[in-house]
């Protein structure tokens, strides 16, 4: 092969890896948008019943918090060229403010109060972790401060499954694990975790890796638990009737 042919076929295969890497960044922006209106049928029922009622709002605070995060170690003053970091995380940051606003609307006093300090706080947070990381002269130190904080929210937002995880194991029963929640967590992960593969950044790949695998671990629990769960109530009659 001479030089122009082999220009030629680095120049399609660098085509093609640009390509594939849009792609998973696409995929994933997709199958999180399935994760972000996975709670509005929480707040028909907080609007149509005018009250938060048992539900916890500090779920909505992390996320928001998280998305935060993720979004400003996407923008390209700090990481060029993943910007489909930015967007997804952009898109999931006004979800869970419109939550929050919801569900402190809703709320009684004392947890008007609460959600709307918590509120403050996830935006004093976000604003230091912001000066703070822009006062750094070096763009790869700047680059490394964000990625740690970002893959370590990452990271404990994909541990809070563990704790529905535990909860199937032990009772046996999948109730509280919905299935549609799980595959969107695991494509979700596993887009992203191919994306952070192509772009060779650790700081996504890394964390969506392990959401990835907690999130096959969840639809494997569903499939084996929803599977005994059937084999039960068809020997149940059975065994009643000896």
């Amino acid at each position: 092969m001479d030089s122009s042919g082999f220009s030629s076929f680095s120049s399609s295969l660098r085509s093609l890896y640009s390509i594939c890497s849009d792609a998973a960044g696409v995929a994933g922006n997709v199958f999180a948008f399935a994760l972000f209106v996975s709670p509005m049928p929480t707040f028909r029922r907080i609007i149509r019943n005018k009250s938060t009622e048992q539900f916890s709002g500090l779920p909505y605070i992390y996320s928001l918090l998280n998305c935060l995060i993720c979004l400003w170690y996407g923008i390209p003053i700090i990481t060029p060229g993943v910007t489909l970091v930015a967007t997804v995380n952009s898109i999931g940051a006004v979800f869970q403010l419109t939550y929050i606003i919801i569900f402190t609307s809703y709320a009684e006093k004392a947890n008007k109060v609460k959600m709307s300090a918590l509120l403050l706080g996830v935006f004093v947070a976000f604003g230091i972790i912001m000066i703070t990381s822009l006062t750094i002269p070096d763009p790869h130190v700047r680059q490394m401060f964000v990625g740690f904080l970002s893959a370590a929210s990452l990271i404990s937002m994909f541990a809070s499954p563990l704790f529905i995880i535990n909860l199937v194991i032990r009772t046996r029963s999948v109730e509280y694990m919905p299935f549609f929640l799980s595959l969107a967590t695991f494509l979700t992960s596993t887009s992203f975790f191919a994306y952070g593969i192509f772009k060779d950044d650790p700081f996504i790949y890394v964390p969506n890796g392990i959401g990835g695998l907690l999130g096959f671990v969840q639809l494997a629990l569903y499939t084996y638990y929803s599977r005994l769960s059937a084999k039960d109530s068809l020997t149940k009659p059975l065994v009643s009737s000896t």
